[in-house]
């Protein structure tokens, strides 16, 4: 009987187990097709009528940038109620100040929403792909978004908002992070950082156990629950960096510092 007893116990885990992947599964689905569709909804809708208000060219700006964070906290909420993903954002009430740079690691697919949604008013360096996704394409052109083209017009677009005062979000890598490999930072985001920002500020991701990355789709979710942690570290003045080297040397070294905090800070 105790034998019975002790196998139907672990049929009940067994079962419940299976359920939970299969409800995290369904919910992982259900947030992509949510975000397509609040996609379109921002660039059909939303963001049209947003535009109709009365006000400047910068008014609209701010206000789009605001429906998008708008739009992405409600994402991140949807993510962690239906039990997708639990998260933790220390430091985020930091974030959001005039010429603030905010640069991150990239270890998901889902790091640009976490950050967007905890900053009402950021300028963000993203994929030039977006330009071209339907779902995507007019809320990055009516927010005022950079693309990610790699050119020198590029670094000075980006260096420009930050003097305007705006917050940019960066992230040096460029592409998600390769599962088990260490982040590789570019030099572009230390250009950028170096030619306008009034201070910098790190923000350490991780993503535990890893999804949404480079190498996994969507489907392949892990077997128990994503926990993702965000951190705002220590402010860092661009001067430290600027005041006795030309500017390319400048780059190398703040590239540098900021590959070894990252390295540091994300090391278990």
């Amino acid at each position: 009987m105790e034998d019975t007893s002790m196998d139907l116990a672990a049929q009940s885990v067994t079962r419940s187990g299976f359920g939970n992947y299969l409800w995290r599964l369904l919910a992982t689905g259900a947030s992509f097709l949510l975000f397509g569709l609040g996609g379109l909804s921002l660039r059909l809708v939303v963001l049209p009528l947003l535009g109709l208000l009365p006000g400047d060219a910068l008014a609209r700006r701010r206000r789009a940038r605001m429906a998008i964070s708008k739009a992405f906290y409600l994402h991140v909420q949807f993510m962690y109620r239906s039990g997708v993903l639990e998260y933790e954002f220390q430091g985020a009430d930091r974030l959001g100040r005039p010429g603030q740079m905010v640069i991150a690691n990239h270890p998901s697919l889902i790091d640009v929403v976490f950050l967007i949604a905890h900053i009402r008013d950021a300028n963000c360096v993203v994929k030039q792909s977006l330009w071209r996704n339907p779902c995507t394409r007019g809320p990055v052109y009516r927010a005022q978004y950079i693309s990610n083209n790699g050119s020198p017009e590029m670094l000075e677009q980006a260096a420009d908002a930050l003097r305007e005062g705006q917050t940019l979000i960066v992230f040096p890598e460029g592409t998600r992070t390769t599962p088990n490999q260490a982040p590789v930072f570019h030099r572009g985001a230390a250009a950028i950082a170096l030619r306008g920002a009034r201070v910098i500020t790190p923000v350490f991701i991780t993503v535990e156990p890893t999804t949404l990355t480079k190498a996994e789709p969507w489907y392949r979710i892990p077997e128990r629950r994503v926990r993702v942690t965000l951190r705002a570290g220590q402010d860092i003045s661009p001067d430290t960096f600027n005041a006795d080297a030309p500017l390319p040397i400048a780059s190398r070294r703040l590239n540098a510092y900021l590959h070894s905090l990252f390295m540091k800070e994300l090391s278990p």
